[in-house]
């Protein structure tokens, strides 16, 4: 049996992170346990830059960026260990884990971080007619065999669906000499940056067809083509416009999912829209000394938020394990108002003596709209945007006055008006 004060579960950049700022807040008993052979999580394969311009103000690239947070650990006495896997976290706070060296690890934490990351949507859940011929795969796994393995997936490429990681792909795979044939969208509206599909799509010409998706693949032993087709106003396949595409590989880029099997195993209340954990504004979740922070909260889209997110986690852990933590919080509830699909975090504590910053994605794209927060019924602030769309995260701030003033009957609503 182990005793650490704080147990860190994931080396990617919200667990490094989080292990980080509760040191700096006076935490010396941190243990980090990652399953990979090494700490940095998915950035070590993402070797494209556009990472760190908020956090360093700097360009860098994936492993540059994560090379950064490594660099800090070693210099510390925090403990890691990795191709670590965790089992299980009983209900007082007991993380079950196991690599080859330790073999079975029973450690008692005083407080916890959950920082697992997310994992891709696969094929299975897309319902695509067709065999299981090889060269159909997520764009991540192709991510890994280029970036990392040196492998080519393939030479002809039709990717499925434009989240970031697809676009990125699409300029990839152009680059070591590929031809992208098409990138399909389900959706009316990209799921990615603007600034992707203008550097990865427009600047290569290669075609985004919205409103688009695969309804079948073809080949036994290997992929040799798709069939895709436009969708109506409710995601259903217009026979009409079938149209065969030939290609080898088709990449899916559908969507990420929050890796939450232990957040439920544990019996932490779970957002039904992010797929993550209900927390507060220090990132605490309804289980008291467990926290979350990113992408098993909610999916960013910059791993720069990733970073802020879980120095907040890092420091609610820290003051917790400290006793500094509030032992009796008011909760008030966040609401989506219109065109909001989900705010993070969850419920504020009306006591908090700081600004809280609550962020949230829209539903679909809107131009030339309002970003309104109010606070019982009273607008707190109205900033005008140019553009929303589902791919980008915004937020919004309540100041510390704003909380001073109000009551456990008290509503907060994000809403967009037009």
């Amino acid at each position: 049996m182990l005793n650490y004060d704080l147990v860190v579960v994931g080396g990617g950049p919200a667990g490094m992170a989080a292990a980080l700022k509760a040191r700096e807040c006076g935490i010396e008993s941190i243990i980090v346990l990652e399953r990979a052979e090494t700490l940095g999580g998915i950035l070590e394969q993402c070797i494209h830059t556009g990472f760190g311009l908020h956090y360093f103000g700097e360009e860098l690239s994936g492993p540059e960026y994560a090379a950064k947070f490594i660099a800090q650990i070693e210099k510390t006495d925090i403990v890691v260990k990795t191709d670590t896997m965790v089992l299980d976290i009983s209900d007082n706070n007991l993380v079950t884990a196991v690599n080859k060296n330790d073999g079975l690890l029973k450690i008692q934490a005083k407080a916890i971080v959950l920082a697992m990351g997310c994992r891709e949507r696969p094929r299975g859940a897309l319902e695509i007619a067709g065999t299981r011929a090889s060269g159909i795969m997520t764009a991540g796994t192709a991510q890994k065999y280029v970036n990392l393995d040196g492998y080519m997936p393939g030479k002809k490429v039709v990717i499925l669906g434009s989240g970031d990681i697809g676009l990125i792909m699409a300029r990839r795979m152009t680059l070591e000499g590929a031809e992208v044939k098409v990138v399909c969208e389900l959706m009316p509206y990209s799921g990615g940056l603007t600034r992707n599909i203008v550097q990865c799509l427009d600047d290569f010409g290669i075609p985004l067809r919205l409103s688009t998706t695969v309804v079948e693949t073809h080949g036994k032993e290997r992929l040799e083509g798709v069939t895709i087709a436009k969708v109506d106003e409710n995601l259903q396949p217009i026979d009409s416009t079938r149209e065969y595409i030939e290609c080898d590989t088709l990449m899916l880029s559908v969507g990420l999912i929050p890796e939450n099997e232990l957040t439920k195993n544990v019996g932490i209340g779970i957002d039904r829209i992010t797929s993550g954990a209900v927390v507060d504004e220090m990132r605490q979740t309804d289980h008291k000394g467990i926290f979350a922070c990113g992408n098993v909260l909610h999916v960013h889209d910059l791993v720069d938020y990733v970073t802020l997110e879980a120095q907040l986690a890092g420091k609610g852990a820290a003051d917790y394990i400290l006793g500094n933590s509030d032992e009796n919080p008011c909760y008030v509830n966040g609401t989506t108002g219109n065109g909001v699909r989900y705010l993070v975090p969850q419920r504020v504590n009306i006591n908090n003596k700081d600004d809280v910053k609550i962020y949230f994605r829209v539903g679909r794209v809107f131009k030339n709209a309002k970003v309104v927060l109010e606070v019982d019924g009273n607008v707190i602030s109205s900033k005008k945007k140019v553009k929303l769309a589902p791919g980008e995260m915004e937020n919004v701030v309540i100041p510390a006055a704003v909380l001073s003033s109000m009551t456990a009957d008290s509503s907060i609503v994000v809403r967009v008006e037009e």
